[in-house]
């Protein structure tokens, strides 16, 4: 089984072809393909190639699959001395990519 590591927003990724992943947002609309560049680690059955640091030649394709946001996230910061506390939330976009060619 096929396999690369890629980077996209600042993260580096294992992807196979079929596998889906969630990554910092890109633009584009439910269907649109993407193509990503930053191939660092290719490798088959019987070959491995390791980029240095980017593998010449190398492309990853995509297709995105949906656009969202994660989860709520508390940021709580509390000061016992001076009696003050501060409660914010947030949640991340993030868009999920469906792996079509290695």
């Amino acid at each position: 089984m096929a396999f690369a590591i890629i980077e996209t927003g600042g993260k580096q990724y294992k992807v196979r072809k079929g596998s889906k992943i969630k990554i910092e947002k890109l633009e584009g609309e439910k269907g649109v393909a993407v193509s990503f560049d930053k191939v660092l680690l290719t490798a088959d059955k019987d070959s491995v190639s390791v980029g240095t640091p980017l593998v010449k030649g190398a492309e990853v394709a995509g297709k995105i699959v949906s656009q969202g946001r994660g989860e709520k996230k508390i940021i709580f910061k509390y000061s016992s001395k001076a009696r003050t506390r501060r409660k914010k939330g947030h949640r991340q976009h993030f868009t999920e990519v469906e792996i079509v060619n290695v």
